[in-house]
């Protein structure tokens, strides 16, 4: 027997410190032991089978409600809700928590299995007390499972890791299909939705919001489901645009005139823009050649009285992607206006702020670019604003731009909201112009929108009919384009070319810059109205011929001549540009077989002017007349250019501009043209550019050459 003397003696005694390779040794044991606890041992005897996830809800949900687990009221109705609503997930699914595969996101004490212990038999006490704990444990766990993250286990399945190496690449995994009727894991199939318990960190200072639990809070929320890859659809997009089909190549001999209106819009090459740098080749139909080309500024020859509106320069010079053929360029430049010669200006902005023009390219850009032109007006002109989303509103009467402020404080305070009553705003609008018309000056709607009108007239025919009548008044219209996903460019360029007025499209506050200010002049003060072309060929010089560009703007032989049918407009000196390729006769480059029966007529030795290439006429009406005006220009060998290193450089660069337009249409003719023969035209034709939009289109060439586009 031992004597209490020594008993106590040796309770005095310290412990010594376990050495390293002790603890190296224990921590190794544990580990082996514990290995084989895992993959062998059943549940040690004497302890009650663990309740399930949801077994465990149930049980804290009961306590709560009799107040067992949780003092106070507050307290036991804060969890309330995630409980219910954990509980209720669970007792539908009947499922643990899975993160991808099959895999459990957490696994309690309850649910793993204890290492085996040697076996004694309890007392009553002891048993007693053994049940309260593994009671308080399991309760406990519980609660922190509903009010705390999971870690998830490290994934084991085939599922389970390609969804941890999708995460570690930062995609999203390849999901898999959830049993039907039950609500989808994460990473599964979608179903109509999922609730989600979303946990927020605590503060930084560990400080509690009222109500809520200390160190976490969190919500009970509704979160749609992913759908999988192979089942989600495309984001819509509405965006509208006329189709058309490239201008063919004509026989001179059965068709000898063409016919087309002038066109100075430039919405295109800001579209095409915008897609390149987004990375997306731009859709052929998109891409109107003529706008993209007419988007720069030229030093054609103007004219040098006003008396004169325009002047025309016309060359014929070798085609640097066909050898067989040649190029007539056509410029034509708009007498430029003096500042100081500028007429007053009377200008309604009507601008759309319905609630599709809620994102930061569309209302907000819109608003920054009318305070670009608000700061470029002069103090005697007019500015009023027209508003239109569920129905129009006049937002400013009638204001002198001495009161810029006051303008300046209308347009900031435009916000998005409602459907799209345009027609309703067309109307208001042309009569707040009306109500301030200044006589021989600019009266001019300016509609800025993102989309189409769906309240009132819709129809593209009626809101064209509702344009003609009108601009008959004197207002014309210009449309301004915003955001994309809800772009009715075909709308726009319909109405704008019935307003006689322009049609842009601004993505940036830099192209506003240029179209609202920099092309101020131009976008503004129309010098010359109604302005066609038409050319006849010369069947002894041109076997063939085509139009590049100009397909939405071709007219009938006998419009030419009819006042009544509308055509495009010329601002101050707006420059403007049109090419046919041709194809001289006997060049070998010929595409049409020639007429069995048609020859004698033309070799009949009694041709008149069988020396000329063509022959172009101009008709054009001065902006407060009916009655056009003719000017005419032979082509002969004297407008010949002896090669294409000869021309002059703002010609190389537009055919640049040319060819590349039609590389992006996927066009024949430059099918065997690489875009590296572009950018070296293009390069070698940059010439002077104060503003740098030449170097831009050298990027966008190399843009769409490395998107491989119509390759």
């Amino acid at each position: 027997m031992v004597d209490d003397n020594q008993l106590n003696r040796l309770r005095n005694i310290a412990a010594p410190a376990p050495g390293t390779d002790a603890k190296a040794r224990a921590f190794e044991a544990a580990m082996r032991a514990y290995d084989l606890g895992e993959k062998t041992s059943p549940a040690a005897q004497g302890t009650a089978k663990g309740l399930r996830l949801t077994e465990r809800a149930q049980k804290l949900w009961s306590e709560i409600m009799q107040k067992k687990l949780f003092a106070t009221p507050a307290i036991a109705g804060l969890v309330a809700l995630p409980i219910a609503g954990y509980a209720t997930i669970y007792m539908l699914q009947e499922q643990p928590f899975y993160s991808g595969g099959d895999e459990k996101i957490a696994e309690t004490l309850a649910d793993k299995p204890a290492a085996k212990a040697p076996a004694r038999p309890l007392t009553v006490a002891e048993a007693d007390k053994r049940k309260k704990a593994d009671a308080d444990a399991e309760n406990r766990v519980a609660a922190e499972a509903l009010v705390a993250p999971a870690s998830p286990p490290k994934p084991q399945s085939a599922a389970g890791l390609a969804q941890q190496d999708a995460l570690a690449r930062n995609v999203a995994p390849e999901p898999a299909p959830a049993p039907k009727g039950e609500f989808a894991r994460d990473g599964g199939a979608a179903t109509s939705g999922r609730v989600m318990m979303s946990i927020s960190p605590p503060k930084a200072d560990g400080a509690t919001q009222a109500g809520r639990m200390p160190g976490a809070e969190s919500k009970l929320m509704v979160q749609p489901q992913a759908m999988p890859a192979d089942q989600m659809l495309p984001e819509q997009n509405r965006d509208r645009v006329e189709d058309f089909k490239s201008n063919p190549v004509r026989a001179a001999l059965e068709d000898p005139v063409s016919t087309f209106s002038i066109d100075v819009d430039t919405a295109s090459y800001s579209f095409v823009r915008r897609s390149l740098r987004e990375g997306v080749v731009p859709q052929a139909d998109t891409v109107r050649v003529e706008e993209m080309i007419n988007y720069f500024p030229y030093d054609w020859k103007g004219p040098d009285v006003a008396s004169t509106p325009f002047n025309s320069t016309v060359s014929v010079m070798p085609t640097p992607w066909n050898e067989h053929t040649r190029l007539m360029h056509v410029a034509i430049k708009g007498f430029d206006a003096k500042p100081a010669e500028q007429p007053k200006a009377n200008l309604v902005f009507l601008i759309d702020v319905s609630g599709s023009m809620n994102e930061q390219d569309k209302l907000p850009l819109l608003q920054s670019a009318f305070r670009l032109l608000v700061n470029k007006l002069k103090p005697d002109d007019t500015v009023s604003i027209v508003t239109y989303a569920g129905d129009a509103g006049t937002v400013l009467e009638p204001t002198k731009v001495s009161e810029k402020d006051k303008i300046l404080n209308a347009i900031d305070t435009l916000a998005p909201g409602g459907s799209t009553a345009g027609e309703a705003g067309i109307r208001q609008a042309y009569r707040l112009a009306q109500k301030s018309f200044v006589n021989d000056g600019i009266n001019r709607v300016m509609l800025a929108t993102d989309g189409d009108f769906n309240v009132g007239q819709t129809d593209d025919d009626d809101l064209k009919r509702l344009i003609e009548k009108e601009r008959k008044t004197g207002v014309f219209l210009s449309v301004f384009g915003f955001g994309r996903g809800n772009l009715n460019d075909q709308m726009m360029q319909a109405i704008a070319q019935n307003g006689n007025g322009t049609a842009a499209y601004i993505d940036t506050l830099a192209e506003a810059e240029k179209v609202l200010v920099e092309d101020a002049s131009s976008t503004l003060f129309t010098i010359a109205k109604d302005v066609k072309i038409q050319i006849e060929f010369n069947p002894q010089k041109v076997s063939e011929y085509r139009l590049v560009g100009y397909e939405t703007r071709a007219l009938n032989r006998e419009d030419f001549n009819n006042d009544r049918i509308d055509a495009g407009e010329i601002g101050s000196g707006h420059s403007v540009t049109a090419i046919y390729e041709i194809t001289p006769k006997d060049s070998g480059g010929e595409k049409i077989d020639p007429l069995r029966y048609g020859q004698a007529s033309v070799n009949n030795g009694g041709v008149a002017n069988a020396d000329e290439y063509a022959f172009v006429k101009i008709r054009y009406k001065l902006p407060n007349e009916d009655a056009s005006k003719l000017i005419t220009t032979p082509v002969t060998s004297a407008n010949e250019v002896a090669g294409f290193d000869r021309a002059s450089t703002d010609q190389r660069f537009s055919v640049a501009v040319a060819a590349f337009g039609q590389k992006l249409r996927d066009e024949d003719a430059t099918a065997k043209f690489g875009y590296d023969k572009i950018i070296e035209i293009a390069t070698a034709a940059r010439g002077a550019d104060p503003f740098g939009y030449r170097s831009e289109f050298l990027s966008l060439v190399r843009l769409a050459s490395a998107l491989g586009g119509n390759r």
